[in-house]
């Protein structure tokens, strides 16, 4: 006949596995039993296990960084500072915030140094009395881990609204530049009441600013009552047109106190953010001596690859971007605009062509047309891009330029081709010329408005642009970028 065991009778080690099973609440729940019970549930050890498992805590601290005397009371001290708030959401939210730090930390350290204090209760409260606002939940918890970014980079710009360190990144073509940083509670305060001053918004309006860009005008609003994240368009400054960032039916609970289901818009942007730096479909780029986030997609399915010749010779990558900021949906002609990145490079076995061995190559010629609604609104055909004619040599970097497209349409396409010299335009070798199109290779970009599932690879785009490559060699699968 087998006989019952208690808790009590149960060895060291033994309890010390039940009570990692159930978990701090549990655990503080079975202290109370018996003095050994209350002893064996005080074991940092334990609480160590908890940290890691709820907080990702190495060591004991405080939610500030400040040393702890153990792991119990850094979790105490923890659960204290965030008790108004539903526990699983504040693990979510740290979550967000370590998996950016973490990229930071080892890709752009300027930028985590940036980053502000958490916000306290009290400037929260402040926010929301002086703007007339409540903020969702996630929003509120994203502040209290991190007051959005400092206004001064010393060493980069002296102006915030220089710099190109925004945590959010950008992209550039032509003259414009966009850089988009987090704002601090003491900018979305002053922001906010700048735009209901100068651009018309009712002082009862319940938007507020959350991000804006350096350099070019580009700002993010969130609807503090819906917890949907809205960014501005051409049309911003004169009839507040702004485009919905995230689909409605992802945003939940924002105001619920009681749930485990919160999330609003900027903690899924920020999410979203934090999963494409770290499998580095958005990377650092660095022009001249400024590095940025560059918000052009670097790897498949979102950057489309393509190879000359049908041998590893030129390789040319290409990725886009959806700008909204100088989207006007209230123009038929030129509704929506897209920046596209092109990236040539040389492999580091040069130019072969009919067995002869070139060290360099070099662009002569591009053609694009341009369709929207299989209308053909524009046909490029001509030398250079951009004004120049990349010298390609061996293993160096890639030459990299961006430039647009406005479309009447969001659905349309983009044909390429360039015409590259083996050597020198002005030293042609014979007659042996390539080129990035039908034979053969022919590259495709086309843009739909459906509405995909993975919504959020389009960093804030209900639109996307698939490129298609189809080379006599080499089938390159399709894929799709969403902007």
């Amino acid at each position: 006949m087998e006989r019952e065991v208690g808790l009590d009778q149960l060895g060291d080690l033994a309890l010390h596995i039940i009570l990692s099973k159930l978990g701090p609440e549990d655990t503080v729940r079975v202290s109370c039993v018996s003095r050994r019970l209350r002893l064996s549930t005080s074991e940092d050890s334990l609480w160590a296990l908890f940290c890691f498992q709820d907080l990702q805590l190495s060591t004991p601290q405080d939610h500030q960084g400040n040393p702890a005397s153990s792991f119990k009371a850094a979790y105490q001290l923890w659960r204290e500072a965030f008790a108004m708030y539903p526990w699983p959401l504040v693990k979510r939210v740290k979550r967000c915030w370590d998996k950016l730090k973490n990229w930071l930390s080892n890709d752009f350290p300027e930028v985590e140094a940036t980053l502000r204090s958490g916000a306290s209760e009290s400037d929260i409260q402040q926010l929301e009395t002086r703007l007339k606002v409540k903020l969702p939940l996630p929003t509120r918890l994203l502040y209290r881990f991190h007051d959005g970014q400092e206004r001064t980079d010393e060493g980069h710009s002296s102006t915030w609204l220089g710099s190109s360190l925004g945590i959010i990144g950008g992209y550039s073509f032509y003259n414009h530049l966009v850089n988009v940083y987090l704002l601090p509670i003491s900018q979305v305060i002053e922001g906010t009441r700048m735009v209901i001053r100068h651009l018309g918004f009712s002082s009862r309006s319940k938007y507020i600013v959350v991000a804006a860009s350096a350099y070019r005008p580009k700002k993010f609003f969130l609807n503090c009552t819906n917890g949907q994240l809205y960014v501005g368009t051409s049309n911003l400054p004169t009839d507040g047109e702004m485009i919905q960032c995230v689909p409605n039916a992802l945003i939940r609970s924002v105001h619920d106190l009681h749930g485990d289901q919160q999330q609003d818009a900027m903690l899924l942007w920020l999410e979203e953010h934090g999963r494409r730096l770290e499998n580095g479909i958005i990377k650092v780029c660095e022009e001249g001596n400024v590095r940025s986030i560059s918000l052009f997609p670097e790897v498949p399915p979102l950057c489309s690859t393509a190879v000359t010749n049908g041998v590893q010779v030129i390789v040319v990558r290409a990725s886009a971007a959806f700008v909204p900021e100088l989207a006007n949906l209230q123009d038929s002609a030129e509704k929506y605009l897209f920046a596209y990145s092109i990236r040539m490079s040389l492999l580091p076995g040069g130019c072969i062509i009919d067995g002869m061995t070139f060290s360099s190559c070099q662009l002569n010629w591009r053609h694009w047309i341009i369709r929207a609604n299989e209308a053909i609104i524009s046909d490029v055909n001509g030398e250079a891009v951009i004004g120049q004619f990349p010298l390609l040599h061996p293993g160096e970097d890639e030459f990299v330029y961006e430039s647009c497209t406005p479309l009447s349409s969001s659905s349309g396409s983009v044909e390429g081709s360039f015409t590259f010299v083996p050597g020198w335009r002005t030293r042609k070798e014979g007659h042996l010329t390539f080129k990035w199109q039908g034979s053969p290779c022919r590259s495709q970009i086309m843009f739909s408005d459906k509405l995909l599932h993975s919504f959020l690879d389009s960093m804030l785009s209900p639109w996307f642009w698939k490129i298609l490559s189809d080379n006599k060699y080499e089938r390159l699968r399709h894929c799709e970028t969403l902007f």
